[in-house]
């Protein structure tokens, strides 16, 4: 994948995020063949295949092979995969949105071969099937329907239930409950034995879990309920259990995982390399202990093979958000895999033997890697993105499997700022996509290890050679606090800026652990909720990370947050900000506004509560007032468990502070989110009044994390945003 929604899932503006990823990013991806010579991609509503390096061009499937039986339209598909012989094609359709992605909905099956077209689960309700995928060999699909999963033989058209039917909205197979989606990024909950007779697949049992609930107000004459099953912080895990399940008899064996299932997690699961054995990472309850496991599919016993503790916490690997979950490299005829682990110190890749006795360091030196993309073991290379020298950029590198060496640069030098790749399987191709704060997102397929793009036309290097930073308005700069702690910042300054004049600041936050926002690439320095452009009505315009922001800068930096969200990251805002004003006299300190969305949200409040001084006017959208209301898996990862160290919890939820508000706030949050439940805004209005302070307050009915269903409702939060703040925070040079 070139993006990963987790990436960005809890910055802001949501909306704008969801558009850019879900609309666009998931058109514009490739799919690479097996052998990795060749890409498809949709244009037109087709499928067609690109044969690398020439890039000539097939249609695979027209619109006429998608046109079912008896009607005049071709299928409008949302996605599409294909079996391991490429002669069916899983077609995906009518999706629905289940909390945040369109993951459910129609699966048809495209024959090349004979040319037919037909519709899976049939019998199943509409738009309710998830995740479907070809067996190994092609001759089978498996699927998840109302939290059961089931197998059908294309052959016949035979389905078997394998989960018989003992799913509920509690008892979930095949997928997740909220909690795990959101957090650990886990939605595709089952994998095909590489023999295609077996099927290992996650239950989550949400039975004890309590349900959140909201209420709907606007879609019928009485209101109703809305449960979400939703453990906040301090509540017990979701137990869970790994099943594996013979395609031909529907007879399931339970894994024998060790530890309390109510008080552990189980984030990663996997075939490991064969048909005999599953591997599993399990967590702890404080997701500080991280244990690798191989199972039995046949017996269920279970051993562990590899520890790692962090006196913090342990991210659980990433996953492709948009494809089947895949946490584990296999090399060497399955003898070793690919891991990555903080345990130096920095992010870095190592290779693992499968008994976990033999440790390789693949990547050394005192930086971090950002995301693995690639192993080419036939080369003998691991690719990855990297910044050793400029954390608010991104480029491509490779590393020799062995560890020897050092990291080999793949971007162009010349192309400062942030690139993304999609690598073919054989390490020999990839898609690029660039951009930087004065450069529109450039996309080129190139070959590798050269970099050199195969149609000249679309050459990046020699497009960016006629833009010019001086172009911009943004400039990227480094502040260091009063503490020692040195900052990355972006700016945007007022058009026709005059340096004897003051001009009113705009701080833009989200500063936890989820996301950064000052990265050099296109977007950077936009305000999408103002209407309006804010350096021509005279704005400054800034952003600033700190500590507790993922950026590769090390452990050391990332962690410095633990048990401290609310009060680290909140003084190097306000620390950060003091040292501008003492660099910059231009800046007018008596018209000082912040906003943020979401985690973003409670940053303004908490700089608006606890540096009243620094802060004027505040804009929180989607804010956690209390943190003792958000999810366990998030909270107790960065926090710790409130039964043990309750006071971290209140040291950094904003409404221990409101009470110190003294500036102009804005507050607004949807009735009908999941994520950051309206709770949170009734505790906050409630401690506000209690103080006597004043504030605006804006519900939006029924709207979730994002704030943008219904008609009018984008316009209406932008022209709320943008002209609370020119009332409160003026525009214009003084």
């Amino acid at each position: 994948m070139i993006f990963k929604f987790s990436d960005f899932k809890k910055s802001f503006p949501i909306i704008f995020i969801l558009t850019f990823i879900v609309l666009n990013i998931e058109a514009q991806n490739v799919k690479w063949s097996k052998d990795g010579n060749s890409y498809t991609r949709v244009e037109s509503g087709q499928i067609v295949q690109y044969a690398l390096p020439g890039q000539t061009k097939t249609t695979l499937v027209g619109a006429e092979n998608l046109t079912p039986a008896g009607t005049s339209a071709p299928i409008a598909f949302r996605d599409y995969s294909f079996s391991e012989d490429g002669q069916k094609i899983l077609i995906f359709t009518n999706a629905k949105r289940v909390w945040r992605y369109p993951t459910r909905g129609d699966y048809w099956v495209y024959d090349r071969t004979t040319q037919a077209l037909t519709q899976l689960g049939k019998g199943r309700p509409s738009s309710s099937l998830m995740f479907a995928k070809f067996s190994p060999d092609g001759q089978k699909v498996a699927y998840v329907s109302e939290h059961n999963l089931y197998v059908e033989n294309l052959s016949d058209g035979s389905i078997r239930a394998l989960t018989q039917t003992n799913g509920t909205k509690k008892l979930i197979n095949g997928t997740f409950d909220w909690v795990y989606e959101e957090e650990f990024d886990c939605r595709d909950g089952f994998h095909w034995s590489p023999d295609s007779k077996k099927i290992a697949y996650w239950q989550i049992d949400a039975n004890k879990v309590k349900d959140y609930l909201m209420i709907n107000t606007t879609d019928s004459t009485y209101p109703r309920a809305v449960p979400v099953e939703y453990p906040v912080v301090g509540e017990n895990p979701s137990p869970y259990q790994i099943g594996v399940a013979d395609v031909s008899t529907g007879s399931n064996v339970w894994m024998n995982i060790p530890g309390d299932h109510e008080n552990t997690y189980l984030p990663r699961m996997d075939w490991a390399a064969n048909s005999d054995q599953l591997i599993v990472e399990q967590l702890n309850r404080k997701q500080n202990e991280s244990t690798l496991m191989l199972c039995n599919a046949m017996t269920g016993a279970a051993n562990p093979i590899y520890q790692e503790k962090n006196a913090a916490w342990i991210d659980a690997p990433p996953v492709e958000t948009f494809g089947e979950m895949k946490a584990w490299d296999w090399i060497n005829g399955g003898k070793d895999f690919i891991w990555v682990s903080e345990k130096d110190g920095w992010r870095h890749i190592y290779r693992i033997s499968r008994d976990g006795k033999k440790e390789t360091l693949i990547t050394k030196g005192d930086f971090d890697i950002v995301d693995k993309l690639e192993v080419d073991e036939k080369g003998g290379y691991v690719y990855f993105t990297a910044s050793p020298n400029n954390a608010t950029q991104r480029y491509l590198y490779r590393q020799k499997l062995d560890g020897a060496g050092k990291p080999e640069l793949m971007s162009p030098a010349a192309e400062k700022g942030n690139h993304h790749y999609s690598i073919s399987p054989n390490g020999r191709y990839a898609q690029h996509y660039f951009s930087n704060y004065y450069t529109p997102r450039q996309g080129e397929m190139v070959s590798l290890p050269d970099h050199k793009p195969l149609d000249a036309s679309k050459d990046i290097l020699s497009k960016i050679q006629t833009m010019a930073p001086a172009d911009s308005k943004l400039s990227f700069f480094q502040v260091k606090t009063v503490d020692g702690v040195t900052l990355d910042g972006w700016m945007v300054k007022p058009a026709n800026f005059d340096s004897t004049k003051k001009y009113p600041i705009v701080f833009e936050v989200y500063t936890e652990p989820a996301a950064t926002t000052v990265n050099d690439e296109e977007g950077a320095g936009e305000n999408r909720l103002y209407l309006g452009d804010m350096a021509q009505d005279g704005y400054i315009y800034v952003s600033l990370d700190g500590r507790g922001t993922p950026s590769p800068k090390g452990a050391a930096w990332r962690k410095a947050i633990y048990r401290k969200i609310g009060t680290v990251n909140i003084r190097d805002q306000a620390m950060g900000a003091t040292e501008m004003f003492k660099r910059w006299p231009w800046i007018d300190t008596s018209r000082v506004a912040v906003w943020g969305w979401s985690g973003g949200g409670s940053t303004t409040l908490n700089c608006m509560f606890q540096y009243p001084d620094i802060y004027k006017t505040g804009i929180a959208v989607a804010a956690v007032a209390d943190f003792l209301t958000y999810d366990n898996i998030y909270e107790e990862r960065y926090m710790g468990i409130p039964q043990e160290n309750k006071e971290d919890f209140v040291n950094g939820s904003p409404i221990t502070y409101a009470k110190n508000l003294r500036g102009n706030l804005l507050y607004i949050h949807g009735t009908g989110d999941d994520n950051v439940h309206y709770k949170n805004a009734e505790e906050l209005q409630n401690e506000l009044i209690k103080y006597n302070k004043q504030f605006q307050f804006m519900s939006y009915p029924n709207r979730t994390h994002g704030i943008f269903e219904g008609a009018g409702t984008r316009l209406h939060l932008a022209t709320l945003y943008t002209q609370y703040l020119r009332e409160h925070c003026a525009p214009g040079g003084r």
